[in-house]
């Protein structure tokens, strides 16, 4: 029950339902909780949700499990980088590869985590901002006082724009740099500061979209009786255009050099042209080394070209980088999807594909990609398909076989269920294998399990007469007399003299003769009938408007009957009412 429990969990995960794949192991641990498996898979549940204190807490559990299973390490590392600890982080992954030295998960692990201690370190030492020179021309309510005192300013209080951006540089100074270009506020700025600005003299300038308000509403009631000061209108001068830093200047001028280089990779590459898209991939790297789509690309080249170790050390080298600039999720899944691709390329056992499985569920943890999952169901396949090829042996499949035939002479059919099974992953084609066990789940009662080997057996050699035995028989027991004369009848096609073939025939036909007689008692035709009304054919035959009108006409109409009865298709299905008891002919 905990390996079911923990299957569940698996898919799940594998799903993106980090929650329900927390309750399936949770229930799998409350089964067996000293499986420190059980522990691991939780830890990455919870790391998957960023609960980085639960991952933590199972991935301890792990550990004090198993102390020498470096998965759990891996685990401990992962929560501890998660909750910002990145010394325990970098303890944690040490001590995995004192395990496993040669670990290459851990060690792309131990290099982020340090990366991520230096970086936090260099943010701690650096001098916390400094503050806004202007902030306290803007603190408290003089600053109002100030603007509406100031005739050069006084209208701008009658705009509603222009309050809302005070009222917000008022709440925080620095806000000030998102209204700098506007002629107002250094007009304002002016004044609060008492320093005469370039252009200012008050009111909106004759570029704005405002509206101009009269003086009067801004003067007092003497100052109304009084002409307002006639002020010379002055032009404006235009504003000089931002110097752009020599440093930002360059940096562009590389962005477009590099980009430049890469679409010239990207032609070359559509041609199939990889060494020359090689040599542009690699010029915009040299050019501009903050960007992981130039690796990315080169890594795509040497997967094309079948350079896998080289894709590989590409794709390394694209997430270790993208770490230290802050790539995108997706970036980072890109180069670890392209790097599972390339290990995947390269197994030739089942064993090889583990790498390569791994890795596709890391990419996932970055970003759900449904090129990704499918990349990672294709691999988890030809894991299981090399598995099987590899456990292939029909010397052995024999041998478990006849261990299996053993067991049945004694009658100990779960025994013999579990060598005829094994004999089956040996040799998955073996129709005599399916045979048995179909005998074996029939003298257990196992209809379904029965019927379903039967019909494999059958499947794999049509001509195989006792695969044709073994499903009448388990037809015959489901009370399917219809069913089973079928089977068998078509058994008989292939080995016409089968003895057990033809006593199958012979005793269908006597059930099916008791139900048409009408000799069947009350229990039996009421059990016949149940069973006969959960079959899709009688159900089929019932709905049919035709059929009921000639069931109508056998009861009312005699003449309209014996045209009926002249039809094969007709008395076929009547047959197979009869037989199921829903009719009754007398």
């Amino acid at each position: 029950m905990a390996d079911e429990a923990k299957a569940k969990g698996n898919a799940a995960y594998s799903a993106g339902d980090y929650e329900a794949a927390i309750t399936h192991f949770t229930e799998a641990i409350n089964l067996a909780p000293t499986n420190h498996v059980l522990y691991s898979n939780r830890s990455a549940s919870y790391a998957s949700l960023n609960r980085y204190s639960d991952a933590l807490s199972d991935a301890k559990k792990t550990v004090e499990l198993k102390p020498d299973w470096v998965k759990g390490y891996s685990r401990l590392g992962a929560a501890h980088h998660g909750l910002a600890q990145f010394d325990d982080a970098v303890s944690a992954y040490n001590k995995g590869l004192e395990i496993d030295p040669n670990n290459a998960a851990l060690k792309e692990a131990l290099a982020e985590s340090k990366s991520a201690r230096d970086r936090a370190a260099a943010r701690a030492s650096r001098p916390p901002p400094s503050s806004n020179p202007f902030g306290d021309a803007f603190s408290g309510p003089q600053m109002w006082a100030k603007l509406t005192a100031d005739p050069s300013t006084r209208a701008f209080m009658q705009q509603p724009d222009f309050v809302s951006m005070m009222q917000e540089i008022q709440k925080n100074p620095t806000n000030l740099n998102l209204y700098l270009k506007d002629q107002r506020v250094m007009q304002a700025l002016g004044v609060l500061l008492n320093v005469k600005l370039q252009g200012g003299g008050g009111g909106a300038s004759e570029d704005d979209d405002m509206p101009d308000f009269p003086a009067e509403r801004t003067r007092s009631a003497a100052e109304a009786t009084e002409p307002p000061p006639q002020r010379k209108e002055e032009k404006k001068p235009e504003p000089e255009p931002m110097d752009v830093p020599e440093e930002e200047k360059e940096a562009k001028k590389r962005k477009a050099e590099a980009l430049k280089e890469k679409e010239a990779g990207n032609a070359a590459y559509k041609k199939k042209d990889f060494d020359s898209a090689i040599q542009h991939y690699t010029k915009a790297m040299e050019i501009d080394d903050e960007d992981i789509s130039y690796l990315l690309n080169r890594a795509a080249t040497y997967l094309e070209m079948g350079q896998y170790d080289d894709c590989i050390k590409d794709c390394d080298k694209a997430v270790e980088r993208g770490r230290e600039v802050r790539a995108d999720f997706k970036m980072i899944a890109k180069a670890l999807t392209r790097k599972g691709t390339a290990i995947a390329k390269t197994a030739k056992t089942s064993k090889d594909y583990e790498p390569a499985i791994e890795i596709f569920q890391k990419a996932l943890t970055e970003h759900r990609n449904p090129d990704t999952l499918k990349k990672l169901n294709d691999a988890e396949k030809a894991k299981k398909d090399l598995e099987q090829q590899e456990y292939f042996d029909p010397k052995l499949a024999d041998e478990e076989r006849e261990k299996g035939n053993e067991f049945f002479k004694q009658q100990k059919y779960p025994e013999a269920i579990r060598h005829y099974t094994e004999a089956l992953r040996r040799n998955p084609k073996d129709p005599k294998a399916y045979s048995n066990r179909a005998a074996c789940y029939t003298k257990l009662g196992a209809m379904p399990e029965g019927l379903k080997d039967a019909e494999k057996c059958i499947e794999l050699d049509p001509t195989f007469s006792k695969g044709y035995t073994r499903k009448g028989t388990v037809q015959y027991f489901m009370r399917e007399y219809e069913k089973a004369l079928e089977t068998y009848q078509e058994g008989l096609k292939h080995d016409p003299g089968n003895q057990d073939l033809l006593d199958g025939v012979r005793k269908c036909v006597e059930q099916i003769n008791k139900a048409s007689r009408g000799d069947l008692s009350a229990d039996e035709l009421k059990e016949r009938q149940t069973k006969g009304m959960q079959d899709p054919e009688i159900q089929n035959i019932l709905s049919d408007p035709v059929m009921r009108q000639v069931l109508v006409d056998f009861q009312e109409n005699p003449k309209a009957a014996q045209e009926h009865s002249k039809n094969p298709m007709v008395m076929a299905k009547i047959q197979k009412l009869v037989s199921a008891g829903i009719v009754q002919i007398k």
